[in-house]
């Protein structure tokens, strides 16, 4: 028999976002006329599943990684249907693993854009992804297929993120799913450090890494988390993460100066950022950046070998980063995101 292609599970968020365009926001009781109201697939986990999805197309016919998502909608949800499932399933995502809950509706973002300023204002309704299957970390276990990675965010409830973390990080037999982590948004509270520790790719800001420090002992970081360009020393918090984290990989990314790679073996550096000719929208940039480079970790994990022999991790890195480039020059989230075969 042929070999199984590697295997990805995002376990994550899925949102219908309802954007409208504004010459600006209405005052208390004023009402306007807006510009423009659209409809769109979202939700971190769902973003970044799209995201490996295409980057593990090599061609418009080939998909050398499976990608599968495990999520929460309302039952009945017609934008799931004709909308988020389409938006999924087009991009090589199974959806078999979606629960569509009887009891919560999907979850939903309200955003109002200023036309001239791009300013933005954004109500979430969190809706199944914090309740159902979410909630339920057994569960989840139960419906996650043998993975080489298993990709999560915190869009969905801190006990549930951090029951997954405990779970699979506890697991250190051969074949056994890793971890890539990308702590966004940061819960308030933190990740503790026992479930955090043993991951195996960190992917993080430079705010969320600051913020993220605070879950480990002997970094306090205290105060109202500021970061100073000037002072700012990714290698000096990723150590911190590889020595008493025990992560192997993490990853900053630094906006238009790059990402900052460090592995536990020792490997490390920045790859330059990406000039682009306009930046039109940058949401899902970082989610396009998650998945690009969670495919390149399951790609290499299915050869057998260890992260701490990830010499191709600086490729890795300048494709997600590409990919997230082209991203941000398109509108949108999920229809921004590129496919592997128009990174050529």
């Amino acid at each position: 028999m042929p070999p199984q292609n590697p295997h990805i599970t995002i376990i994550g968020s899925l949102n219908i976002d309802f954007v409208t365009a504004t010459p600006r926001c209405p005052g208390p009781g004023e009402t306007l006329t807006a510009t423009s109201l659209s409809v769109l697939a979202g939700g971190k986990g769902g973003n970044q599943a799209v995201a490996a999805g295409r980057a593990s197309y090599t061609s418009k016919e080939k998909q050398d990684v499976t990608v599968s998502m495990i999520g929460s909608v309302g039952a009945d949800d017609p934008y799931y249907t004709t909308l988020l499932q389409p938006a999924l399933e087009k991009s090589g995502v199974n959806t078999g693993s979606i629960e569509q809950s009887v009891t919560a509706q999907t979850g939903s973002a309200s955003i109002i854009v200023e036309e001239g300023s791009g300013e933005n204002r954004i109500l979430v309704v969190p809706g199944a992804n914090h309740g159902g299957l979410m909630g339920d970390v057994d569960g989840i276990v139960r419906v996650t297929q043998r993975s080489e990675v298993v990709v999560l965010q915190g869009e969905i409830p801190r006990e549930t993120t951090v029951g997954l973390l405990e779970y699979f990080n506890g697991k250190t037999g051969s074949g056994e799913a890793r971890v890539v982590f990308n702590p966004a948004p940061v819960f308030p509270e933190g990740i503790p450090l026992s479930a955090l520790h043993g991951t195996a790719v960190l992917i993080m800001n430079e705010t969320e890494v600051v913020q993220m420090a605070r879950s480990i002992a002997g970094l306090p970081v205290l105060g109202d988390v500021c970061v100073d360009e000037d002072q700012f020393d990714p290698a000096e918090f990723a150590g911190k993460f590889h020595e008493m984290a025990g992560v192997e990989v993490v990853l900053i990314t630094l906006g238009a100066k790059g990402v900052y790679f460090s592995t536990r073996a020792g490997k490390c550096g920045t790859v330059a950022g990406v000039k682009v000719a306009q930046v039109i929208d940058t949401t899902a940039a970082g989610d396009t950046f998650v998945g690009y480079f969670s495919t390149a970790v399951a790609r290499f994990l299915a050869t057998g070998k260890g992260l701490d022999e990830f010499e191709e991790i600086e490729q890795a890195v300048s494709v997600a980063n590409a990919a997230a480039a082209m991203c941000v020059q398109r509108r949108g989230a999920m229809q921004s995101i590129p496919f592997a075969y128009d990174m050529e």
